[in-house]
């Protein structure tokens, strides 16, 4: 019986795979908050509709001419 219990106790496998969800996890909130601030600054940028896509288009047209 303690031998099964030693055993149990040296075994790191159910970490290892903890620490991998957990690496997981971290990444998956970097991405969303990444994604949240560029959506954001794009949102600034060009405006929520696309009349404000249109008008940027057409700064960019009018400054080149």
């Amino acid at each position: 019986m303690s031998r099964t219990i030693a055993a149990f106790l040296r075994q790191e496998d159910g970490a290892t795979a903890i620490e991998y969800g957990l690496i997981a996890a971290l990444v998956a909130v970097g991405v969303i908050a990444a994604m949240t601030t560029l959506g954001n600054g794009l949102t600034n940028l060009f405006g929520s509709t696309e009349q404000g896509v249109g008008k940027v288009i057409d700064e960019a047209v009018g400054t080149i001419n």
